[in-house]
């Protein structure tokens, strides 16, 4: 193998033009032939038997050349991105040049390599950040979640009303047809929590324990394609009714609950729990506006390869997200109309960010010269081990060494920008005295995260079931 050219080309590629001798290639063809020549029919020999130089007279010298070719790319392509050093993110478009003969082949090999970067102002920016505050009616909202939590079921023998939680027995019949996923045994169903479908619940409000109705509803236009807009039945027996019994909010039930022996102690202490995730919250809004910052302030030559494999990992990810939530991805997409193509469209502007960022966050690394101490990622990998309840040579089978050690770097490098930002108290946003009166009395309704940027890498591993990797790009051909 030689490499004939090396040439720096558009969107940070690097074509390669290698060319690969006769012995390199003859060594492949015999490769080839033996791979090939099961396959191959002789008059006169079995099967896998024929000689190679009979099968070429047969069928032509070049018969195994193709197949030879690909055997033979591979390691030519991968010794050839060695010796040149390059920093492989993806896999490279590949043409042959001129014919192939005996004497070898030579071909073009376009790949996408870590682009070169340019940092711009990462240290002094700003960006808003607010003031975190509690009110009485948050603790109180906190409270009555905590009072549901301890709440008491109670067999009645009543009729249903909402509120109360039904068990019951079901089974849905379009067209007097039973459909897939109609049938329930024994199913805990919260009246007036609307988990089923519009028209169910009410319905069985008012039955007894032993009683049996047909439930007459419609499905949703946007149901499941199969049962969009068709009328159904459900055969529905009630075995049993629940009434809950909610604890009264006093200093015995602080006592039950909790470390506190008073109701006000308790509320102090929820108090500062919000208070504390309200906060965590508004720094990572604070810490992503400043990275979007310094991600948007880089120059780089992004190569697509780079964007579309992150974009295929915010995919996975979210593929993930909906397993957990007991979704399978056929599902999510009937539910929604939308196809695995148009979830990666979606997937490209965020993934494109993401990606900017990392190439800041690294370069950041390289700026200020950060290092990650031996006695630093062991304690890490401790912190993890008691975040997941584990032992830490149980989450070393998660998270190598070095992956530890990328993610505290990358932590490092974002403190950086944070601590020398500067926090802009946010605009008052003007609304009538009606709706300020309610956002007083009422606890805002928690905003929808956004995914949270890989640059970061901050706390990256909290709300997993385990310790999670990040994949790594594909370098050198993989």
């Amino acid at each position: 193998m030689s490499v004939k050219s090396c040439e720096k080309v558009e969107k940070s590629q690097v074509a390669l033009t290698i060319e690969v001798g006769a012995e390199a290639f003859e060594q492949a063809i015999e490769k080839a032939y033996l791979k090939m020549r099961k396959k191959i029919n002789v008059p006169g020999f079995r099967p896998g038997k024929a000689p190679r130089k009979m099968i070429e007279s047969m069928y032509g010298v070049e018969v195994f050349y193709e197949e030879a070719i690909n055997i033979a790319f591979p390691e030519a392509y991968e010794e050839a991105v060695k010796e040149k050093e390059l920093q492989a993110v993806g896999y490279p478009s590949v043409e042959l040049v001129g014919e192939c003969a005996r004497e070898g082949f030579t071909f073009k090999a376009t790949v996408p390599v870590y682009p070169e970067v340019t940092l711009g102002q990462y240290k002094g920016l700003s960006a808003e950040k607010e003031e975190v505050k509690v009110s009485a009616a948050e603790v109180d909202s906190r409270l009555k979640q905590l009072a549901e939590r301890n709440t008491r079921l109670l067999s009645v023998d009543r009729e249903a009303k909402e509120g109360d939680i039904v068990v019951i027995d079901f089974e849905g019949f379009v067209d007097g047809k039973a459909f897939e996923g109609g049938k329930g045994e024994k199913y805990s169903l919260a009246l007036g929590s609307h988990s089923f479908v519009p028209g169910f619940e009410e319905q069985v409000v008012g039955m007894k324990a032993g009683e049996e109705k047909d439930v007459k509803i419609t499905f949703p236009q946007q149901y499941h394609a199969e049962l969009a807009g068709k009328d159904a039945v459900f055969k529905v027996k009630v075995d049993e009714v629940k009434e809950k019994e909610v604890p009264a909010l006093d200093d015995e039930f602080a006592k039950d609950v909790s470390e506190y022996d008073t109701l006000k102690d308790l509320k102090a202490s929820l108090k500062k729990e919000i208070a504390a995730e309200r906060q965590k919250e508004v720094d990572r809004r604070f810490e992503e506006a400043l990275m979007i910052q310094v991600a948007d302030n880089i120059t780089a030559d992004v190569p697509d390869a780079m964007v579309e494999a992150q974009a295929h990992q915010l995919l996975d990810n979210f593929k993930s997200q909906i397993g957990h939530q007991g979704l399978t991805m056929d599902d999510y997409m009937k539910m929604t109309g939308l196809d695995e193509k148009k979830l990666l469209e979606d997937a490209m502007g965020p993934a494109a960010r993401e990606v900017r960022m990392d190439l800041a966050t690294a370069e950041i690394v390289k700026a200020e010269n950060l290092s990650v101490s031996d006695e630093e990622v062991q304690a890490e990998y401790e912190k993890l081990a008691g975040q997941f309840n584990m032992d830490a040579d149980t989450v070393k089978k998660y998270l190598s060494d070095s992956q530890v050690r990328e993610q505290l770097l990358n932590q490092k490098a974002v403190e950086i920008v944070v601590s020398s930002a500067v926090a802009v108290k946010p605009e008052k946003k003007t609304a009538s005295k009606k709706s300020a009166k309610k956002d007083e009395e009422e606890p805002a309704e928690e905003e929808k995260k956004a995914p949270r940027k890989k640059a970061a890498k901050k706390d990256a591993a909290e709300g997993e079931e385990k310790p999670a990797a990040k994949k790594a790009a594909k370098k050198d051909g993989e």
